[in-house]
């Protein structure tokens, strides 16, 4: 298999993941704003918090970042994953920023009341 195909197959996955994360992120900020905070509420967070885990150990890189530069030369940011380029740079950003919220509405209505 071609470098060129290996990094397509690097993206499409990382892709992959990425939406099952955002679609994990949002459903944490769903269940902050409604309260109905669920089995699937904690397990999203525990997934969150282990992707930062994960991220911390690779010293706040993806693995599949890590393993998509043995294929490509390219300086951007979204060389290995299908997002446009603003996205991939922000992402760390805009998505934390989105979960803590989210994660802060769920312990606010767990702890001090619907």
């Amino acid at each position: 298999m071609s470098n060129l195909n290996k990094l397509f197959w690097i993206k499409l996955l990382h892709t992959f993941i990425w939406v099952f994360f955002v679609i994990v992120i949002f459903y944490v900020l769903f269940s902050g704003i409604t309260g109905k905070i669920d089995t699937y509420t904690w397990v999203g967070i525990g997934l969150v918090i282990g992707e930062g885990v994960v991220l911390l150990i690779f010293k706040m890189f993806c693995p599949l970042t890590i393993m998509a530069r043995r294929y490509s030369d390219s300086t951007a940011d979204n060389f290995d994953i299908f997002l446009p380029n603003w996205l991939a740079k922000n992402n760390k950003r805009i998505f934390t920023t989105i979960y803590v919220i989210g994660l802060i509405l769920v312990l606010a209505r767990t702890f001090f009341g619907q």
